[in-house]
């Protein structure tokens, strides 16, 4: 499908009936350049078969006595560490919707509070993709913590898309943020979470909610991570985010947050899909008093051969605040990622491993 101003037009008017799942459709086959949108693969495989855990456990979870969820089948085991880590699928239903939701618990899980991390995927990926690709589980396992992946679904966003772009989605008391603070609500009712380390990370569309969440959510979330992304507020409809994307976010558009908010940012310079230029959109939006003096960066390479630039803003302590690692001749993809999920570049630095020691330096003060 070829770009054009008859197609801009069509997903305008889709988008003014209150149409946005078919202008989202419209918009991402016009960025794909195709009638479906595939993914990057850099020189692996598209599309590999990640499918789900098969395993059934034998083990008995330990769970805060006072607050078990509910009953059901066996529960599989996880892929990344068979026979002693659980994946479990979930149902939230609130007052601002529904989703569906997976969780993994590491196997030295015994009722004492462990932080949360919610991973959003991108569009056209699901849960059991974005683990794969990301490895985070693998690092939860190794380091101690819950990770949760909410689904979104077709019947949301034909291309499984976070709706950042959309004004209804941009606020605390209703749409997806709030429905996905509501998972954070829940996973803590069931498992004993340490609320005061709860993180958000996503990838492209669901870097963009990450950011959503930042601004509308600061007491929840201790830290974000936003791969690919864009601030919150940099579009209000499906054609403004067609232009942030390929652009940035326009002057005055982007939302400020009431509160900084300690930001880790991960963007390919190479990024044909969303513009690096909103690494740095995302920055200015949680870094209040952000200037180039509070950062130091430096050059370095992957064990992976592929050069990149990180520039980080620490405190008077000496702890991060804020980072920006731009991955050099990356596109729109996770950096360090596994090959055997979608949007992946296992060539660059890992951004999972390195969003996790940034965020672990941050709790919610009491």
């Amino acid at each position: 499908m070829k770009f054009s101003l008859v197609n801009i037009k069509a997903a305008r008017d889709l988008t003014r009936s209150g149409k946005l799942v078919e202008a989202t459709a419209l918009i991402q086959q016009m960025l794909s350049g195709q009638g479906t949108a595939r993914a990057p693969t850099s020189g692996t495989a598209a599309w590999p078969d990640v499918g789900g855990p098969t395993e059934t456990s034998k083990m008995k979870l330990a769970r805060r006595t006072d607050a078990r969820p509910e009953k059901g089948p066996p529960i599989p085991v996880s892929p990344f560490a068979p026979g002693s880590t659980y994946w479990e699928n979930k149902q939230y239903v609130g007052d601002a919707g529904q989703r569906s939701y997976k969780i993994f618990v590491p196997s030295h899980y015994a009722g004492e509070p462990m932080p949360l991390v919610m991973m959003l995927h991108g569009c056209t990926q699901t849960p059991d993709d974005f683990a794969a690709g990301t490895q985070m589980n693998a690092l939860g396992e190794e380091i101690g913590f819950l990770v949760a992946y909410p689904a979104q679904p077709a019947s949301a966003n034909s291309n499984a898309c976070w709706n950042w772009f959309s004004p209804a989605d941009q606020q605390k008391s209703k749409g997806e943020p709030a429905i996905i603070a509501g998972i954070v609500a829940e996973i803590a009712n069931n498992y004993a979470v340490d609320t005061s380390r709860v993180y958000v990370a996503g990838l492209s569309a669901g870097g963009a909610m990450a950011a959503v969440l930042g601004v509308t959510f600061p007491e929840v979330f201790a830290a974000i991570g936003v791969h690919s992304g864009l601030p919150c507020g940099a579009a209000k409809d499906i054609i403004s985010a067609f232009k942030a994307m390929k652009r940035g976010a326009s002057q005055g558009i982007s939302d400020r947050a009431a509160q900084s908010v300690p930001t880790i940012v991960f963007h390919g310079d190479r990024d044909r899909t969303v513009n690096p230029v909103n690494a740095d959109n995302v920055l200015d939006q949680f870094d209040l008093n952000r200037a180039s003096a509070h950062y130091k960066t430096t050059s370095e390479k992957s064990s992976g051969g592929m050069e990149y630039s990180k520039s980080v803003h620490v405190d008077d302590s000496g702890k991060p605040m804020f980072e920006k690692w731009l991955v050099h001749r990356a596109g729109h993809a996770w950096s360090g990622g596994s090959a055997q999920g979608s949007y992946t570049e296992p060539r660059g630095p890992d951004a999972s491993r390195e969003m996790i020691r940034f965020f672990l330096h941050h709790r919610i003060a009491p």
